[in-house]
């Protein structure tokens, strides 16, 4: 088979979707050696899984700029040049593929989740209108939806009426760099981000699905019950990020919080366990990579208890009512005061986080382009 993977979150180095399609393209390259595999996207990058496929650059109009050069290259420029290429199998990482508009080719999407479709007003007005405008024919012209958890599943099932053997469930894996580190491993990093020996970490963009206000007040709450550490969030500031640093200033808390913005794979890991504890109140999670790694590094784990965290994280995890500061408060405190919890949860999470491994990931991929290809 020639598989066309469109790689675009790669070049935009894009949150959970960039790192999705950059292992399927890489595990893909590793483990199946029959079939062509071609990265669709719209600029030269030295990325290593291009280097290793022939590529399909297609570039964007160079008059439009912005989200709308985005949404041009995806909708019109890609599906048009598409037609010049005898793809077998073309898969497009995002809900809203570039399958809008049909195509000769056999067509997968993967849905990470419906978070603009069920929490429109946390997410950008462009974003909730493509939503509502072409997720319903995006879906209807895939030949096949991957979803990453189950409970993305159920959402299709029950928000779009997709039938239930169109779906096919993969989780996602783990990076085999994310692992316990000896102490000394993470001196340099603790130093190079100017933190102290002792703190929490959150890991994920600034957005509002993250939940960071409320991250804060729990945090204001655990300082009042004794809490000594510092809260270390790492990420990019994304949409309507301005609630997070008003929170940050009414309840005083600047120099008790500190935001390093995206850092490199490297130092998340040295991060990661440094961190006394990993916290995750996400309002709705799609699969969760953040709890998943933590676990994988023996850091224990406090995450919300809705969407598909608990499919991730199972009772290897504390599990809060992401609303609820209060309960957030108290698990963190628990946790940090509870030595014999914590040991528990991390022995749970470093065994669990054996389950998930982007190898078997990209092999359930292969078998899905083989069953559309055979349709």
């Amino acid at each position: 088979m020639d598989i066309g993977i469109v790689s675009s979150f790669i070049d935009e180095f894009c949150g959970g979707i960039g790192v999705y399609t950059h292992q399927i393209l890489k595990n893909l390259n590793q483990i199946d050696k029959e079939n062509e595999y071609y990265p669709i996207h719209y600029l030269e990058k030295n990325v290593d899984v291009y280097s290793q496929n022939n590529q399909i650059i297609i570039p964007k109009n160079r008059f439009v700029t912005g989200y709308g050069s985005n949404m041009l290259w995806r909708y019109f420029t890609l599906p048009l040049h598409l037609k010049k290429f005898s793809l077998d199998v073309i898969h497009d990482p995002y809900e809203l593929g570039a399958f809008t508009f049909g195509g000769s080719f056999r067509k997968i999407i993967t849905v990470h989740d419906l978070t603009p479709v069920l929490f429109p007003s946390l997410f950008k007005r462009i974003d909730v209108i493509f939503h509502r405008l072409l997720l319903k024919k995006t879906v209807n012209n895939a030949d096949k939806i991957i979803t990453v958890s189950y409970h993305t599943k159920k959402d299709l099932m029950k928000h779009l009426d997709v039938p239930e053997d169109k779906v096919k469930v993969i989780y996602n894996g783990k990076d085999a760099i994310f692992q316990p580190l000896n102490y000394q491993k993470t001196i340099q990093v603790r130093e190079k981000y100017r933190l102290p020996n002792h703190f929490i970490l959150s890991v994920g963009g600034l957005h509002p699905i993250k939940n960071i206000p409320r991250l804060l007040k729990a945090y204001c709450l655990s300082r009042r019950n004794g809490l000594e550490h510092k809260l270390v969030i790492v990420g990019m500031v994304m949409d309507k990020a301005s609630e997070i640093f008003q929170t940050l200033k009414v309840l005083r808390l600047e120099d008790q919080v500190i935001f390093t913005g995206k850092v490199p794979d490297d130092d998340l890991v040295a991060l990661y366990n440094a961190a006394s504890l990993f916290i995750y109140p996400c309002l709705y999670a799609g699969f969760g990579l953040p709890p998943l790694e933590a676990m994988s590094t023996g850091t224990p784990v406090i995450t919300s208890r809705n969407s598909s965290l608990p499919e991730v994280v199972g009772d290897a995890g504390l599990l809060i009512n992401p609303y609820d500061t209060k309960e957030i408060a108290k698990a963190i405190n628990s946790l940090i005061n509870d030595d014999e919890l914590r040991e528990d949860l991390i022995k749970k999470g470093l065994t669990r986080s054996k389950l998930f491994n982007w190898s078997k990931s990209a092999y359930e991929t292969l078998e899905v382009y083989k069953e559309v290809y055979n349709y």
